[in-house]
């Protein structure tokens, strides 16, 4: 794994570079998960993580996104440094989709709410204004790009979808406005096996077709090496895999499965 940091002129890239971060510092509990900790990915790249609990995956996430601080080190999205901006400022150029279907939208709120708050992202409009019936067919014709026949359901409560049709919703307002970095959080671990797969493709139409950076922590070993163009492993605090698109092409899932029992055993489990 090249450990090579690009030039601070270089603008396309997201990453986190010479990363310091304890948790529960001076207490029993201190755990020191980062120390120099590098990542750097390049502009439109989608990227699998994968890692057992506590190995720091979703801290990244956390980091590049603003949730919690970094003890010192710096974070880049587009090549430019970012520490300083509040998670609601960061908010404006990176999306995330969660774990939990309603965390991504507004239960309450109809289709066409909750599409026209999300192509308001930004502005000062208050959801009256902000829904524009001139946008309806837009609304549809994004829809359409799930399959799942929300096109003709724009006045429906979310609150009444299934959890599948939620987080692809979810996804696809997420990535209505222009974004420097999806971030994706588990994105189908609560989701039943076929509504994961149709996620899954949903998720791969709109990098794609998007062209967007992404970073898609997740379990699911199957769409970590199916999915994306690039695949990290972690274990406590470190890249112990780090598979470009040529290694990653050939990846099977009992690649992963030994990785992670090689792990295990060099820890004494």
């Amino acid at each position: 794994m090249s450990t090579q940091l690009k030039s601070e002129t270089d603008k396309n890239f997201v990453g986190l570079r010479h990363i310091y971060k304890t948790f529960n510092l001076g207490s029993v509990n201190e755990v020191v998960l980062f120390t120099d900790f590098n990542l750097e990915i390049e502009k439109n790249q989608f990227v699998s993580v994968v890692g057992s609990n506590g190995s720091g995956k979703t801290t990244i996430l956390n980091l590049l996104c603003g949730s919690i601080p970094v003890d010192s080190g710096s974070v880049f999205v587009n090549g430019r440094e970012i520490g300083k901006l509040k998670e609601h400022e960061r908010s404006r150029f990176i999306g995330r989709v969660f774990q939990d279907p309603s965390k991504g939208t507004c239960p309450e709120l109809t289709i066409l709410e909750n599409m026209a708050l999300a192509d308001n992202k930004g502005s000062s409009f208050g959801l009256q204004l902000g829904v524009n019936k001139r946008r309806i067919d837009y609304y549809r014709t994004q829809l359409e790009l799930l399959k799942l026949g929300l096109e003709d359901k724009l006045d429906l409560k979310v609150s009444s979808l299934s959890g599948g049709q939620r987080q692809a919703l979810a996804l696809l307002i997420c990535t209505m406005t222009p974004l420097d970095l999806l971030i994706l959080d588990e994105h189908t671990a609560a989701l039943d096996p076929r509504s994961s797969e149709t996620v899954m493709e949903l998720t791969e139409h709109l990098v794609r077709e998007k062209q967007l950076t992404t970073l898609m922590v997740t379990h699911n070993l199957k769409f970590a090496v199916n999915y994306g163009d690039r695949l990290i492993m972690m274990h406590r605090g470190n890249i112990v895999l780090d598979a470009g698109p040529e290694e990653k092409s050939s990846l099977q899932i009992r690649d992963l499965t030994e990785k992670f029992n090689e792990i295990s055993i060099e820890d004494g489990n």
